[in-house]
């Protein structure tokens, strides 16, 4: 019996041999992850840069 894991997106049972959509188990979950991408739904923690001195672009 293959291995399975979560699907990222739905959490339900998915393999990763012979699986087009890996790391996901449906089309439908790759592309409502792909759509939270494009969406900026995700986003990563960061530091706001100094302010530029005068004369520094």
């Amino acid at each position: 019996m293959p291995r399975t894991f979560p699907c990222p997106r739905c959490g339900e049972a998915s393999t990763w041999e012979n699986n087009e959509f890996r790391p996901f188990c449906s089309d439908r979950c790759k592309l409502i992850d792909l759509g939270a991408w494009a969406n900026e739904d995700y986003k990563l923690p960061t530091e706001d840069a100094p302010p530029a001195e005068d004369g520094e672009p």
